[in-house]
């Protein structure tokens, strides 16, 4: 199984910026302990960031060509803005899951509002990292073949 996991605009920034809100763990730390923990169910884990909102899009495209069978997402601040992302989800139909490390759902009013919640397998908020790794493990359990 092929799972594609989108980190959006910022996250590179994981681990310097606002450690209240997003903690200390560096995105490359994430991946690496994601990457692992697929390996570990027998799949394989193609992590990419970009703060370019077309390059998501593009992934999100060529996710049809490549064997994706999941993907994993998280937005960043394109959650609030891009319906483009959300019709190139749409448009590829393969099953995706939102994933947020802080809970953006009560931060400001103007991060209520997701373009992806709703057309979401699953939506993974708040839960820090640790976001990442359930978000990963029931993609696993719900749709990989044995």
């Amino acid at each position: 199984m092929k799972i594609l996991l989108i980190n959006g605009p910022n996250l590179n920034l994981l681990g310097k910026r606002e450690a209240d809100i997003y903690g200390d763990v560096d995105l490359e730390t994430i991946e690496v302990n994601l990457m692992r923990l697929a390996s570990l169910h027998g799949c394989e884990l193609v992590p990419i960031q970009t703060n370019a909102e077309h390059e998501i899009i593009d992934e999100i495209h060529l996710a049809l060509d490549t064997d994706i069978e999941v993907i994993l997402i998280n937005p960043g601040a394109f959650t609030h803005t891009s319906i483009a992302i959300r019709d190139a989800l749409l448009g590829v139909n393969i099953p995706f899951y939102e994933i947020h490390i802080s809970d953006v759902f009560a931060r400001e009013e103007f991060r209520h509002k997701s373009f992806f919640s709703d057309i979401a397998i699953n939506v993974f908020s708040g839960l820090g990292v640790e976001g990442y790794e359930k978000a990963l493990l029931e993609a696993i359990s719900k749709f990989k073949r044995s």
